[in-house]
């Protein structure tokens, strides 16, 4: 089973300082984080906001050639995590077959947010990462992203600033 899930901004791990984007399903039950490198944060953090840059940056130039040949993308997906690795697939349809392409999570998000498609993620992903039970927060499980998380203000899910 899969669950949609929506970015909700990008953070920074105090430890680490490495861009940490913030997925969060609809239900509201369950949030995930993804550590990403700072590019790839850079990248989900324009497609957020919305930015038109001057050029097409990579994910740009992606949909576009995507829009160009009449492709659809149908939706991304999280698909596992391996030795704290995430995987993802992006699932388009092209000329009435559907395509499944290996992806790096981090690029199919950016992708997902310039071309509006959902973005599901697999239970046992949800399962085994990192992650925090939004509904209740609580419990011997909170570790210290729960509480990074939860000590967070919504505006510190924002703007990704370089």
């Amino acid at each position: 089973m899969t669950k949609e899930m929506q970015v909700v901004g990008i953070t920074i791990d105090p430890a680490t300082q490495s861009p940490i984007v913030i997925l969060r399903d609809v239900e509201n039950k369950n949030i995930l984080p993804i550590w990403i490198g700072i590019l790839e944060a850079n990248a989900i953090a324009v497609g957020l906001e919305k930015v038109k840059l001057p050029r097409p940056m990579t994910h740009d130039l992606f949909k576009s050639v995507i829009d160009q040949l009449g492709v659809k993308l149908l939706r991304i997906e999280v698909t596992d995590i391996k030795d704290n690795t995430y995987y993802a697939l992006l699932h388009l349809e092209a000329g009435g077959k559907t395509l499944a392409i290996d992806s790096r999570p981090s690029d199919a998000i950016a992708i997902a947010l310039r071309l509006g498609a959902p973005i599901m993620v697999h239970d046992a992903v949800i399962e085994k990462a990192v992650r925090v039970d939004a509904a209740s927060g609580s419990g011997p499980e909170k570790d210290k992203w729960t509480e990074l998380l939860e000590k967070m203000d919504p505006e510190d899910f924002s703007k990704y600033k370089m």
